[in-house]
């Protein structure tokens, strides 16, 4: 029999003696007890309780052989399932079972220990630590330096007197390790060994993402999405936001040639300007240069809208600006290549192409191409607009703040649609090359457009392949590559003519170099 249970039974034999004894508890009566061995199991649980109910060899129900005990009540188990199996015979004899009423009820035996039992109707118990002190002369004291109590709250369990421990001088004053080997320190997490007691276990790093706080954790678990794993991988690091800013020394490079090339733009249309009575800015509609001229300018501000952290008006602005702004630059490059293309078809005798040379079929020309560009981005934003967005996941450290551009499809439509038009621009240039020099600027729209075409084929797998800030420089550098291709290839040479070669910026000048 297990001590605990030893310890029951005489509790029992003391409390009926003890009733026995003092007349005054139960007058006139004597009570006595039976003690059943049940072993755990609900076949001998029911026969032990069949042979308290009826003693007979054969223990058959509802007859009375040989002298019936007079049963009044049955305690029941030490725990709630032989109590369940007693009381499912109990409860056709109406004989009550007192286990199930002791609840919450507490008493102290003769030891002075209190005695109670918890909701599951199971007696909690406790011990004693006990500290062996041996004395020099090889005799020894227990002396009691603590106690597991069970009526204490859960975790609060333990008592120990640290003060009155008595080391022996083998100890360093450390207590001992109960496990087969040592703690698994943060960073890494426990694996059982197979075959071996449930204490002995290997420490294992934590996996790629996953981290581990404590000491002897079973598990690793991820960081938040806004952390990643230290290289120990014993604590999360919270991520920094990542996009490219005016301070950066890309975003201050970006921005000093935006601002560098918007104030070149500038003074070439003052010289313009100033000089628009001259036959080398008359020669091609001097109307749709100044308008290409403040095109081109808009295109080199366009990407300051795309440094600094995204917001929702930046987000929905810097693409529509930027398809709007060169389409309306290759539109009028369109326009003059027409125009010049269809003035000397129509200096042939016979030719009825003369009513559509003029400013008239020049406006239309930019004003069509440029509305269908405005439409499809007006499309785009009602449809499906760009928004702010961070991507947590591309890299391990950062989050990249980025402008989801909410429909890939639409931005590629305004890019395709800005590449149909100078790729139109190109054929009419390449086609009107060989018209008179005096009148002619198709051969430097030829270069500048396919220098344009270049510089956006080489975009796309450039801009696919980068992520984050990279992806908003591939973007920049591309606007400004090719704004400055069309500033460069289409002005510089006259502005050369008319700041440094002035005298060839003349009426006689221009009839002696056509013929």
């Amino acid at each position: 029999m297990i001590t605990k249970f030893y310890q029951h039974s005489l509790a029992l034999a003391f409390a009926v003696g003890e009733i026995n004894r003092n007349h005054q508890i139960l007058p006139n009566v004597t009570l006595g007890f039976h003690i059943q061995d049940t072993y755990h199991d609900a076949a001998m649980t029911y026969w032990t309780t069949l042979d308290l109910l009826f003693r007979s060899p054969s223990l058959i129900p509802n007859y009375h052989c040989n002298k019936q005990r007079n049963l009044v009540a049955i305690i029941g188990g030490l725990n709630s399932a032989t109590t369940d199996y007693i009381a499912d015979l109990l409860g056709f004899y109406k004989i009550p079972q007192l286990h199930p009423f002791l609840q919450g009820i507490s008493f102290n035996n003769t030891a002075g220990e209190t005695i109670s039992f918890n909701e599951k109707k199971g007696i909690r118990g406790g011990f004693d630590i006990m500290n062996l002190v041996i004395f020099p002369n090889k005799s020894f004291q227990r002396i009691k330096v603590g106690r597991v109590d069970g009526h204490r709250p859960r975790g609060n369990e333990l008592i120990i007197q640290d003060k009155m421990l008595v080391w022996p001088t083998g100890f360093k004053q450390v207590p001992p390790l109960s496990l087969c080997n040592e703690y698994c320190p943060p960073g890494n997490q426990k694996k059982k060994k197979e075959g071996q007691k449930f204490c002995c276990y290997d420490c294992v790093p934590c996996s790629e993402g996953k981290i581990s706080n404590k000491t002897d954790m079973d598990d690793c678990f991820l960081c938040a999405e806004d952390h990643f794993p230290s290289q120990e991988r014993e604590r999360c690091i919270p991520k920094t936001i990542d996009f490219l800013t005016f301070e950066d020394a890309l975003g201050m490079g970006f921005t000093t040639v935006c601002i560098s090339f918007a104030f070149l733009t500038i003074f070439i249309l003052s010289t313009f300007i100033k000089n628009r009575d001259t036959p080398i800015v008359k020669a091609n509609n001097r109307n749709l240069t100044y308008i290409l001229l403040a095109s081109i300018l808009l295109c080199f501000l366009s990407p300051l809208l795309f440094l600094g952290q995204p917001e929702k008006v930046t987000c929905l602005l810097r693409q529509a600006v930027f398809g709007l702004t060169f389409s309306v630059a290759v539109s009028c490059v369109l326009a003059k290549t027409t125009i010049v293309s269809l003035a000397f078809i129509a200096t042939k005798p016979g030719s009825q192409m003369k009513k559509w040379v003029g400013n008239k079929l020049a406006y239309s020309i930019v004003l069509s191409c440029s509305l269908n560009q405005g439409c499809i981005c007006i499309s785009w934003l009602v449809m499906s607009p760009p928004f702010p967005d961070l991507d947590m996941h591309s890299t391990r450290e950062k989050i990249i703040a980025q402008c989801n551009e909410g429909s890939a499809a639409m931005f590629y439509v305004v890019l395709g649609y800005m590449g149909l038009l100078a790729l139109l621009s190109f054929m009419v240039a390449f086609l009107a090359r060989k018209l008179p020099d005096s009148f002619n600027e198709a051969k430097l729209i030829s270069f500048s457009m396919l220098a344009f075409c270049s510089v956006w084929i080489s975009f796309v797998p450039s801009y696919l392949s980068s992520r984050g800030k990279d992806m908003v420089a591939v973007e920049i550098f591309s606007i400004l590559s090719s704004a400055a291709a069309l500033l460069g290839c289409i002005f510089f040479p006259k502005c050369y003519i008319i700041l440094w070669r002035p005298e060839l910026n003349n009426r006689e000048q221009m009839i002696r170099r056509k013929h």
